[in-house]
């Protein structure tokens, strides 16, 4: 490792920073190292990645010291923080604020910052067109983030803000693939009209981060999206019809009915999904599809997660439907 350039990653064992930690990883010539940030370097997901070949270290983002002990002789830092875990914008922009702070006393040479739209910039606060949740967030998981991207820029960070896009991997992680009706038919069920989604596989959110580092000083100072494709939901139940080997329709309810359901988190996702549709052109246009194999050429497409993920998607099976 001492002739590498040392990469520490947050959310090593989670979606994006698993993602990354396993792109270096693979790349033996690469010129990188990894240092996985945990914050429990025996947990099981811990003890693959060091029999991997991982520098696993312990740093939790309510912790800045510990952040500044696993950062220290980095070169990158991938800073990632997971709103759903505590559901609070305060705490995603005090986790944000470790971060940068951290990274600023570690000296590295390059930070990714997987952030999201603010979306108070297109919505206000005092538009009326969607709901205003927790006082002061149109879509809180989204803001928050950033909201956050200032606590970097104020430190004058040599920094990559990095905006994702929906996971397909939802729909195994939240359940959000499609489900089997009471007249036995499977059904997607998402708020975007006819209007598309960007969306890309979790795991090459990380592959495209790591060719952000691989670019070396090509993309700090700048922002960049990412997706896999833009699909609309026909379009998706169409590619989830022809994995799965049964119809599949596409189910376009109200962003009203989804704020509805009741689930935790319903408002904010409701609103998330009109963000998306109300500002397709612009969320679609700022995650280049062109762009994102550049950085990642094993891009996977939809049809292509779904070949090795389909498995993996909760689906009811046909004998439990009652009629």
């Amino acid at each position: 490792m001492a002739d590498k350039k040392i990469i520490a990653v947050l959310g090593a064992t989670g979606a994006q920073g698993g993602g990354l930690v396993r792109a270096i990883l693979a790349d033996k010539n690469g010129g990188f190292a990894v240092r996985a940030i945990t914050r429990d370097v025996n947990s099981d997901k811990a003890r693959e990645l060091a029999k991997a070949g991982a520098e696993v270290v312990a740093g939790d983002v309510d912790d800045l010291e510990s952040l500044r002990k696993a950062f220290a002789g980095a070169h990158g830092v991938f800073g990632v923080t997971f709103f759903w875990a505590h559901f609070s914008p305060a705490k995603e922009i005090a986790h944000a604020a470790n971060i940068a702070q951290a990274a600023k006393a570690a000296g590295v040479k390059h930070v990714i910052w997987s952030s999201l739209e603010d979306t108070r910039k297109w919505v206000p606060v005092s538009d009326n067109r969607m709901p205003t949740l927790q006082g002061n967030y149109k879509v809180p998981h989204f803001d928050a983030k950033g909201e956050a991207d200032e606590q970097f820029k104020k430190l004058g960070l040599p920094l990559t803000i990095l905006l994702a896009s929906f996971y397909w991997d939802n729909a195994i992680m939240f359940g959000m693939g499609p489900h089997r009706g009471a007249d036995g038919k499977l059904a997607l069920t998402l708020p975007m009209s006819n209007k598309k989604l960007a969306a890309i596989a979790a795991g090459d959110i990380g592959k495209c981060a790591y060719g952000i580092f691989k670019s070396g000083d090509a993309w700090i100072g700048k922002t960049v999206g990412i997706a896999g494709e833009h699909l609309t939901g026909e379009q998706l139940a169409a590619g989830y019809a022809k994995a799965l080997g049964e119809p599949v329709s596409y189910n376009a309810v109200s962003w009203d009915a989804y704020r509805g359901f009741g689930f935790p988190g319903a408002e904010d996702l409701g609103n998330m999904f009109q963000f998306y549709c109300d500002f397709e052109d612009y969320f679609c246009g700022a995650r280049s599809l062109a762009t994102s194999r550049s950085l990642n050429p094993e891009l996977q497409t939809f049809d292509a997660w779904l070949a090795e993920n389909k498995s993996r998607i909760p689906i009811e099976p046909k004998t439990a439907v009652t009629v």
